[in-house]
């Protein structure tokens, strides 16, 4: 079944407001002139702050105007401390229209997960490398402990020997 105009501009409404990735709609100059509440939130900011000004403000990257000039699709993946967000976006040039729009994919999560494992695989290794050097420690020490002893052991029996000999005579 096809769809009418009307029930296909809604359902793309639909999608633009409730997909979980972001959109952002900019022309060849870079401003905004659309975003949907997904990407307000990743990014903390009202519609009235972002439309008409331009995007590099807002995602502190360079992505749309590296695809504005290359003329095609780029994907991205960037980092944004102050927001305390990271994403993928995915940008690809509207035909027959002069904007270009960003599909921005939260990764926070597992940008976060990863460097929870990164900061976790340090500690073992540092843990490890303290637990080797104790064990060399130990090792040493106990080497030195068999050498004072076995050296006190073979004092003890020259002497044992020299009395046995000197008896012996």
């Amino acid at each position: 079944m096809k769809l009418s105009k009307s029930q296909a501009a809604t359902h793309t409404s639909a999608i633009l407001q409730h997909t979980p990735n972001g959109v952002l709609l900019v022309d060849k100059e870079t401003r905004i002139r659309f975003v949907n509440p997904a990407f307000r939130l990743m990014f903390h900011c009202a519609s009235d702050k972002l439309l008409g000004r331009s995007a590099k403000k807002f995602v502190h990257s360079d992505c749309f105007e590296r695809a504005i000039a290359a003329g095609g699709s780029l994907m991205v993946k960037e980092s944004i401390p102050e927001h305390n967000v990271s994403f993928r976006v995915g940008i690809f040039p509207i035909e027959g229209e002069d904007l270009y729009c960003g599909i921005f994919i939260d990764i926070s999560e597992e940008e976060k997960a990863r460097k929870d494992f990164l900061d976790l695989k340090a500690q073992t290794l540092k843990r490890a490398q303290e637990v080797i050097s104790r064990q060399m420690q130990t090792a040493q020490e106990i080497a030195r402990l068999l050498g004072e002893t076995t050296a006190e052991t073979k004092v003890l029996v020259m002497k044992l020997m020299s009395l046995y000999q000197e008896e012996g005579q």
